[in-house]
């Protein structure tokens, strides 16, 4: 049998796939797929539906999908109000779907109708996986737990240069009602799209590096769609904030709006706004806080000085009296003691002036006695010296020789021609040596 004979065109062909795909069994059914490449032209709106494993990632299915404009703008304005969102890249939906072949075209899939409440919820799922995630490593509450500097007044801001959420944080803390002096610094950031949460980590390694020099660090950008918000919905980013050194403040889009930071960092604020008035906030209540002191200080050291004034006032009226009745104490005190050093003086004078007289009597005898001692010593010596003088010597026949003033004792040492002078009792000769 030859096939070929039974060949029929494409279009043909594509004739019998759109009469099997218009069957019953794929009009209208429910199905969830990811958004890829929304693009609306002439009130259409055009996108590919992707199924990807949840575990590797892996494309198991993609199809065209199209929403006619008759159904697209009340379908978009229901996802918005709902979501606060358009379409996005990224999205996890719930469509209604009605399979639609076109013999150019191909296959396609025409949507009628969505539920927002499950990309609500499937946004939700992915961020608690995180959350638990974290709270299985022990993470999710180390931020949290850090202890706040005082004050708060030295700001690293993490945001994108020129965002319109950074000029209302600026212009909010540095136009604060009391002047309260802060020091800040953008560390510039991509606050959306896939590079964001990249982006943000990067600027908190910046920050950590000179950590010392910052009080808090400040996560901060406007409002955006839900799509935008949920690329922060990161693990990595939120392992990174809720391990951060430094107490971190998250003020990203506006009071209904919600990432996973908000659940690591130490404090969650609905705006960037709100971030500085919380600042401006803490700052004023330590103003109020050292105001409450410097008053108590006030009024403790006016009650201690009334109470010294008193104290002085009395004590001054009754230094006098104690002063006179001290004196008169004393006076009456020295009166006795005189009284008693007179009565005792008269008596000790008595016994000493007699005692006196005895030790004179004994002087006078005791000197009388040495005197007379003496004499008689003085007078014995007198006689020997009498005795032993030269004179006395001379006068028992014996002479005394000189040479040059000295007495000759040995004349061995007298030369010939000395002139020699003897001296006896009666008169003296000088003699030569020969």
């Amino acid at each position: 049998m030859d096939y070929r004979t039974e060949a029929i065109s494409l279009s043909a062909f594509n004739a019998e796939i759109g009469r099997l795909v218009s069957a019953p069994v794929v009009t209208r059914r429910w199905i969830t797929a990811e958004l890829l490449d929304v693009n609306v032209r002439g009130g259409h709106c055009y996108m590919e539906l992707v199924d990807k494993d949840p575990a590797t990632g892996r494309t198991l299915a993609r199809n065209r999908g199209i929403i006619w404009a008759n159904n697209y703008a009340w379908m978009a304005a229901a996802f918005r109000e709902a979501t606060g969102q358009n379409f996005a890249t990224g999205l996890k939906v719930l469509l209604c779907v009605t399979a639609n072949f076109h013999s150019v075209f191909g296959l396609s899939l025409v949507i009628t109708d969505i539920d927002p409440s499950y990309t609500m919820g499937d946004l939700k799922r992915r961020r608690m996986m995180i959350i638990n995630r974290l709270r299985d490593e022990g993470i999710l509450d180390m931020n949290r737990t850090l202890e706040w500097s005082v004050p708060v007044n030295r700001i690293a801001v993490i945001s994108a240069r020129g965002a319109a959420g950074y000029g209302d944080f600026m212009h909010q803390l540095y136009s604060n009602p009391n002047r309260l002096r802060f020091t800040t610094r953008l560390f510039d950031a991509v606050m959306q799209g896939e590079k964001a949460a990249e982006s943000i980590i990067n600027a908190l390694g910046r920050i950590a590096s000179e950590q010392e020099a910052w009080d808090a660090v400040v996560i901060i950008r406007g409002g955006g769609s839900t799509s935008d918000l949920a690329t922060l919905d990161d693990y990595s980013l939120a392992a990174h904030v809720a391990q951060f050194p430094l107490p971190v403040i998250v003020g990203i889009g506006h009071e209904r709006d919600e990432t996973v930071l908000d659940y690591v960092a130490a404090l969650r604020v609905k705006t960037p706004t709100a971030a500085a008035e919380w600042l401006i906030a803490r700052g004023n209540a330590m103003l109020d806080e050292l105001h409450s002191i410097a008053t108590a200080l006030l009024h403790a050291a006016s009650d201690r000085l009334s109470g010294s004034s008193r104290q002085l006032a009395f004590y001054a009226g009754q230094i006098p009296a104690l002063a006179r009745e001290r004196i008169h104490r004393t006076a009456a005190r020295l009166d006795r003691c005189a009284s008693l050093i007179a009565a005792a003086g008269s008596g000790s004078i008595a016994i000493n002036r007699r005692k006196l007289d005895l030790v004179a009597q004994g002087l006078a005898n005791a000197s009388a006695n040495a005197i007379t001692r003496g004499k008689d010593r003085l007078h014995s010596l007198g006689e020997l010296l009498t005795a032993l003088s030269p004179e006395a010597t001379l006068r028992r026949g014996y002479t005394i020789t000189l040479a040059d003033g000295a007495c000759v004792t040995d004349p061995g040492r007298l030369s010939p021609g000395t002139v020699i002078t003897t001296t006896f009792a009666q008169g003296s000769v000088q003699s030569t040596v020969k």
